[in-house]
């Protein structure tokens, strides 16, 4: 080899060495310790124990089968995959749901839902198998009642495997069987939890003092997240391993309807939830001794309930928009900048002063964005 050749490998060698260089962890220690807070990832599976048929296999492949089955939609139209579509990571890619016409709220994801206190973007329900019943018996969706739920399920291929979970359907009212159908739709529901991302592995690496494989976490991902876990106080809402802690807060989004009123958010959910004999304190919870109740029990009216919404997760966000409530922002760069300007005058006078503008530099707003999009790489 002439040395003009020796030359040029060296020199690609070099640049093969640059190229392939990792960051270094800039995180501080307490940093550091906040990014801890949110994992480990994935959670340990725990069932219902309000649903007696969560986490059993029959249930489960059921309950699959029937997700995509237009035998749940009163005319056979539409099934629960028409809008979670598992394509579209088990939403539908609308700013707002269309059932039989234009639902008020966009619809949301079904990863991670095992384990929650409250359902919907209002809270309406306390399980998930209480949740499955709204599209079930909303006209304006799947549009059963519950007799004509269960003489569905009566004529179908169906009934084998579900009277092999729940025994002869002549034996029980058409409610109970609707109740049934709900509770083996969420006992599928909550297999649906994702995957480790590049996040949870630089989370990880950090518990276990991997320093080397903690610095395979892109540097841009690192500053998005210093921004998320300090000046940004993104974690007030979005906290923990499920980046969500679950309740219900005021984004400054417009809560004004297409076709004029409002929606209330929380403060319809809690009347609808009090109402409702669908709850863990209630008769249709397998549960005897009640657990969780306590919450459903407690829970009472406030005047800043009103246009407020549940904390959706921000695992697997990056691939479920548009966002919000009303899916007015088409994608986490919309997202970012909403809470980089926000209109401090859309916020409750009586509510949270939690929220200010970002005041992000264009630089960091991509940061940021970088990070997210790490919550969903998996």
């Amino acid at each position: 080899m002439t040395w003009t050749g020796r030359l040029i490998g060296t020199l690609v060698w070099v640049l093969c060495g640059l190229s392939s260089t990792q960051a270094d962890v800039i995180l501080s220690a307490d940093e550091t310790a906040q990014t801890l807070r949110h994992g480990p990832w994935p959670p340990e599976v725990t069932l219902d124990p309000s649903n007696r048929v969560s986490g059993d296999a029959n249930a489960i492949a059921l309950g699959e089968v029937l997700f995509s089955d237009p035998i749940l939609s009163r005319d056979r139209a539409m099934s629960c995959a028409s809008c979670h579509d598992p394509e579209r990571d088990f939403s539908d890619g609308l700013a707002r749901a269309e059932g039989r016409k234009r639902l008020d709220r966009n619809t949301q994801a079904l990863w991670n839902l095992a384990g929650q206190r409250w359902y919907g973007w209002s809270g309406d329900s306390d399980s998930l198998w209480a949740q499955n019943l709204t599209p079930l018996l909303n006209p304006a969706e799947l549009g059963h009642d519950p007799q004509s739920m269960q003489s569905a399920l009566f004529a179908s291929v169906h009934r084998p495997a579900y009277e092999a979970i729940y025994g002869e359907m002549d034996a029980e009212s058409a409610l109970e069987t609707t109740v049934n159908i709900s509770k083996i739709l969420a006992a599928y529901i909550e297999t649906l939890r994702s995957g480790k991302t590049s996040f949870d592995h630089f989370r990880d690496a950090l518990a276990n003092g991997d320093m080397q494989l903690a610095t395979q976490y892109p540097e841009p991902a690192q500053r998005g997240l210093q921004i998320f876990i300090g000046r940004g106080n993104c974690t007030f809402c979005h906290s923990g391993p499920k980046f969500t802690n679950g309740e219900f807060h005021d984004a400054a989004v417009p809560y004004f309807l297409e076709q004029g009123g409002v929606d209330p958010g929380r403060a319809e959910g809690i009347d609808r939830l009090l109402e409702s004999p669908f709850t863990l304190d209630g008769d249709f919870a397998d549960d005897a001794s009640k657990a969780g109740a306590w919450a459903v029990r407690n829970v009472r009216f406030q005047h800043g309930n009103f246009g407020i919404f549940r904390v959706p997760t921000l695992r697997r966000a990056a691939h479920t928009a548009p966002f919000m409530h009303d899916g007015s922002l088409p994608d986490l760069a919309a997202v970012i900048q909403h809470y980089n300007h926000i209109d401090m005058e859309r916020l409750h006078s009586d509510g949270e002063a939690i929220l200010r503008p970002l005041e992000l530099s264009d630089q960091d707003a991509e940061d940021l964005e970088a990070f997210l999009e790490t919550l969903a790489d998996d």
